[in-house]
């Protein structure tokens, strides 16, 4: 199963994030196979979407949350409140949050252990910026991410974590990673994931691509058997582009069954 996640970041207000929704929900009506779909609306969005995408195919993701559960925090949202609101995924370390805010791996993995004791899905980023690429530190970079970020993690029978690789270089230049280097990648996030996991079970970690994904290239990347979905950021707020990338996904999963 191909996941689709939609970051749409801080673009859109309340009523544009509820067409949206509704949008995404029609582009997946009446297919007869479909992808996991998330999308991740501003906070201010997230009660209303979520009457949207209740009894629906489409999940309700936030795209960030605060280490602690409670407390003088002003301006911060907890695993708590996004419970409470419905919301299933939570988008973690994302690079933004990383080079504008300041945020460190240790604070990443304070999010992902609130999370993970919350029953929410940890959508985890990680990636290198282009001047570590150059000087070929792009995978100790990677493992150094994950390594920290999965610190004292816990995967329990029902726990789903999910990884996502963003090359920073590529985030809204409109110049993704390549396929093979992609595909090179995921196929190492998931190895190092299995070191911290030895017991992990099948389809509990998946690796999704991040990083300029459109209409155009979502189907190279998705028909990668390595690459289990697409984290999308300023294609998932245009409409063409995001039906054009759900029916990529449904096409590759349509061929899977067909083989």
């Amino acid at each position: 199963m191909k996941t689709v996640i939609g970051n749409w970041k801080m673009n859109v207000g309340t009523r544009e994030s509820v067409a949206l929704a509704r949008g995404t929900i029609l582009a997946l009506r009446g297919k007869k196979v479909i992808p996991e779909v998330v999308v991740c609306p501003p906070f201010v969005a997230l009660s209303e979407v979520r009457k949207v995408v209740a009894r629906s195919h489409v999940g309700l993701g936030a795209q960030n949350m605060h280490g602690e559960e409670q407390g003088a925090f002003t301006g911060e949202i907890s695993s708590r409140m996004l419970v409470e609101l419905d919301v299933t995924h939570v988008i973690l370390g994302h690079s933004e949050r990383r080079h504008e805010f300041g945020e460190t791996d240790e604070m990443v993995n304070k999010k992902v252990l609130r999370a993970l004791e919350a029953g929410l899905v940890p959508i985890v980023c990680v990636g290198e910026t282009s001047e570590e690429r150059e000087k070929g530190e792009a995978k100790s970079v990677v493992e150094g991410q994950l390594r920290k970020a999965f610190a004292e993690a816990r995967l329990r029978g029902k726990t789903f974590v999910l990884v996502a690789y963003e090359p920073v270089w590529a985030i809204g230049t409109g110049s993704p990673a390549t396929v093979s280097d992609a595909v090179e990648m995921h196929e190492f996030v998931l190895g190092i994931m299995k070191d911290i996991f030895p017991s992990m079970k099948n389809g509990q970690i998946k690796v999704l691509y991040g990083g300029s994904v459109d209409g155009e290239d979502a189907y190279g990347f998705l028909r990668e058997d390595a690459v289990d979905g697409v984290l999308v950021g300023g294609a998932s707020i245009k409409p063409t582009q995001l039906n054009e990338i759900l029916a990529a996904a449904i096409d590759v999963i349509e061929g899977q069954q067909a083989e």
